[in-house]
């Protein structure tokens, strides 16, 4: 009998609940599953559209699914393990230790039969599947998560700074058994295990440019180039071989090319994320919808020498700014704008949670302050040359302007350029981000891009404050302590304006009403062991 994800002798009941308690209500998916809906009506996460009982899977096919960007590694130290980023991709070849359910706000074992936590919330210990193997069949036994683990964090990939700085020890107790050992208690921790850190590599993957992806998920690689993925099913998968042949993930420029594709029949799934583009999709066709906190975010770079080192620029960027008219130029009003981090429909807003007003004159008092005592007040302005992107930097270029800021546009070609610029080379004052914060564990991102030792921190702001909240906000020992300590946050996001909430958002991963199956894990990660196409 497979465990449940537990806490000491507790049942898993305790990480139930709180997303249904939140929404007021429940409907049904299009798979027969449950969808969670705001008491106005507004899912909030699940499989929603009117799709037919598709009877018994049916064997056979590809299914082509046009992804947000291309995956260029499937290594997990390489690749973020989120929908947009290539997680989907990486969870096919390498499976997960333990899958998020939103919808019933729980964690379910899958590689792992079981995760439990120790009282005192410092242990958690990992039991394996029997038998499992990757596929060069070569065991997944606990030997091999821990070499996994430490080669994960040895080469930094994303989030490791969270796992290492809060996780004393990885050990093999025997060999089905995993023991991590936290510094401190973090009731959220399986979700580090549903994402790269879940996603094992066999000991003879190797490294760098002799890097082999080699897994224990349903599928593996036939080829990877620029543009497309290729994955063929695995038929000694530990949960059964997949219903399907195969997986081919495509690039598609433009999320209406998408739809249109979808629409045509060129491809089975898409992964959507422009606010009016989600809309028109959600009223078309069934698939996989999540509400997101900051999805839409304009970053200021901090560091000594940029003009977002004053603190005045900043905040003028911050009151120049107004949400509610850049979602009606952007996005013709179909968005969520708002100035807090956790908007009215998230478990984790209260009213504490106030964001800064508007206020072009405040900004151009605190622009003509920073100018008389020498600041600099001339932005450069990073975007993509998507559609949506330039709109965004047309929009935000007026109203900075509008206060006495200067500001150059530079675009760029691709996603992967712009995340060159703002997270590697550091080479820019302002741009366009998203957090897209889940509810279900908001802390792994916040620390990634606010911690003082995160590498990921792509504006340079650190304060020892802001390190303390975050240090708060993972030990909070209930979410009411959580929720205070959000707000605490929120203050500061007020005050010192270390980036600019604008607005929160949905992904929608689309899909033909002949897919069945699809598993949605966390951050919109879809899993496809169980996927088929109705012929």
């Amino acid at each position: 009998m497979i465990k449940r994800i537990r806490r000491g002798a507790q049942a898993a009941a305790v990480f139930c609940g709180a997303a249904l308690v939140l929404s007021g209500c429940v409907s049904t998916g299009a798979d027969g599953g449950a969808t969670t809906a705001m008491s106005d009506g507004a899912v909030t996460v699940g499989i929603i559209g009117d799709q037919p009982d598709g009877g018994d899977p049916a064997d056979g096919g590809v299914l082509r699914f046009a992804s947000y960007a291309p995956v260029r590694s499937l290594d997990p130290v390489k690749t973020q393990a989120s929908g947009t980023t290539g997680g989907t991709e990486l969870a096919a070849v390498y499976d997960v230790l333990v899958r998020y359910d939103a919808v019933k706000d729980e964690y379910e074992p899958r590689i792992a039969e079981s995760l439990e936590e120790s009282d005192d919330g410092l242990t958690w210990t990992l039991k394996l599947r029997d038998g499992i193997t990757f596929s060069d069949g070569t065991p997944l036994d606990a030997a091999a998560v821990v070499a996994s683990t430490e080669r994960y964090n040895r080469l930094n990939g994303p989030d490791a700074q969270v796992f290492t700085d809060s996780v004393a020890s990885v050990e093999a107790a025997d060999p089905s058994t995993v023991v991590y050992t936290l510094n401190q208690p973090w009731r959220q921790f399986p979700a580090m295990l549903s994402l790269g850190h879940g996603m094992i590599v066999a000991p003879g993957a190797g490294e760098g440019a002799d890097f082999t992806p080699i897994g224990a998920g349903p599928f593996t690689v036939k080829s990877l180039g620029q543009t497309t993925l290729e994955l063929t099913a695995r038929e000694d998968y530990w949960g059964g071989a997949p219903h399907l042949d195969g997986l081919s993930f495509v690039s598609i420029a433009g999320e209406k090319p998408k739809i249109d594709s979808l629409a045509n029949g060129d491809i089975e799934m898409a992964y959507l994320r422009d606010p009016s583009y989600v809309d028109q999709a959600t009223q078309q066709f069934p698939g996989y919808l999540h509400r997101y906190s900051l999805t839409d975010q304009i970053q200021l770079n901090s560091r000594p020498g940029r003009p977002g080192a004053d603190e005045r620029i900043r905040r003028a960027v911050q009151f120049a700014l107004d949400p509610e008219a850049v979602n009606q130029r952007v996005d013709g009003g179909v968005g969520d704008p708002g100035t807090t981090i956790f908007p009215e429909w998230s478990k984790w807003h209260d009213a504490a949670q106030i964001g800064p007003a508007f206020d072009p004159d405040k900004a151009r008092a605190l622009v003509g302050e920073a100018k008389a005592d020498g600041a600099a007040t001339r932005l450069t302005y990073v975007s993509v040359q998507d559609e949506r992107s330039k709109k965004y930097a047309l929009t935000a270029e007026a109203m900075l302007e509008n206060v006495g800021l200067t500001v150059d546009i530079d675009f760029v070609p691709t996603v992967t350029d712009m995340v060159r610029r703002l997270y590697v080379d550091h080479d820019y004052d302002i741009g366009y981000t998203a957090l897209s914060l889940p509810d279900a564990a908001p802390y792994i991102r916040l620390y990634s891009a606010l911690s003082s030792t995160s590498t990921n921190n792509s504006s340079g702001y650190r304060t020892e404050e802001m390190d303390a909240l975050l240090a708060k906000i993972q030990q909070a020992p209930d979410e009411d302590a959580k929720r205070a300590a959000f707000a605490e946050l929120q203050q500061q996001f007020t005050e010192h304006a270390p980036m600019v909430p604008m607005a929160s958002g949905s992904n929608f991963v689309a899909w033909s009403p002949n897919v069945y199956g699809v598993t949605p894990t966390m951050d919109s990660v879809m899993l496809f062991d169980k996927a088929w196409i109705k012929k």
